[in-house]
């Protein structure tokens, strides 16, 4: 008898620790932002951050940001959503301060996490000043009524409030801070790789949860979706396999390699959207921040 009340009472607790985590909301409420934001400059953060490259549905022709190629991962199918301004099917019903909220936070405007195929964790450090710039930009963008479709998630993943548990246990802060005694490019090419560009994102291996290993950080990874790998990006490898920074700042403008092969895969598309936009200052900053050379 004492056994089964120990069973009761132990399945109670557990009953309402999973009542508790459902109801535990994530994230907090941005200040207000009432910053005039420049939509030009907001484009060009846009295709930084690859936005339009993973939005817009390339292989079939579709609108820009009206919901991009489907993700396939271990973990189930994700759509990139509709980003357009439509009322219906895009963020035109959204306010700044829920767009602020979703880039910086992964929380939707019902207060639901984004999965993490959204690289949500690098935008964090992202200014309101970069939050009022985008948003312009994103207002200028033609409505597209057509949604995108559901994830393809199957159960146990399919159950958001699992995401609060992952992100206690998972979500690192963007180290983008400047450091002390590098230059401006370095410095400038560290908040372009370690946030708005996110590098790591592809380029570092993740655990069983999904989550990167920052251990590894930017040695590669095998798993990425659509069974795509992706090489190292550390300075050693780098260097190891004979880049230069003038090679590496070629190769974001125009996918083509030292040996003269070309990107392929998500790394041709990362260029072909979004790297090749950069300014060439912005490009050789990643280059010296890869590969780690000063000056």
């Amino acid at each position: 008898m004492r056994v089964l009340t120990l069973v009761s009472a132990a399945a109670g607790l557990a009953a309402l620790g999973l009542v508790a985590v459902i109801a535990w909301p994530v994230g907090s409420v941005p200040a207000p932002i009432e910053l005039t934001g420049d939509s030009q400059r907001g484009a060009y953060l846009a295709r930084a951050g690859g936005c339009i490259a993973c939005h817009t549905n390339w292989d079939e022709g579709g609108p820009p940001l009206a919901g991009g190629a489907p993700l396939e991962t271990r973990f189930g199918t994700f759509h990139p959503p509709n980003l357009t301004m439509s009322a219906s099917a895009g963020m035109g019903n959204w306010t700044i301060t829920q767009f602020a909220r979703a880039v910086r936070q992964g929380v939707s405007p019902d207060g639901a996490s984004y999965y993490p195929t959204f690289p949500y964790a690098f935008y964090a450090n992202l200014t309101d000043q970069d939050i009022a710039d985008l948003w312009a930009a994103f207002q200028t963008v033609p409505a597209v009524d057509t949604p995108a479709p559901d994830n393809e998630v199957p159960f146990p993943f399919d159950q958001r409030w699992g995401l609060k548990l992952w992100r206690a246990a998972f979500l690192p802060a963007p180290r983008t801070e400047p450091v002390e005694g590098k230059s401006d490019p370095w410095n400038q090419g560290r908040w372009l790789v370690e946030g708005v560009t996110h590098c790591g994102a592809c380029h570092t291996p993740r655990n069983i949860a999904g989550a990167r290993v920052m251990a590894q950080k930017f040695t590669g990874a095998d798993a990425l979706p659509g069974q795509d790998k992706s090489p190292a990006i550390t300075p050693d490898a780098l260097a190891e396999n004979g880049w230069t920074r003038d090679d590496l700042a070629y190769a974001l403008q125009s996918g083509i390699m030292p040996n003269g092969d070309t990107f392929g895969g998500g790394m041709g598309e990362v260029v072909r959207h979004g790297t090749s936009f950069l300014t060439d200052a912005d490009r050789r900053a990643i280059a010296t921040y890869l590969l780690d050379e000063d000056g």
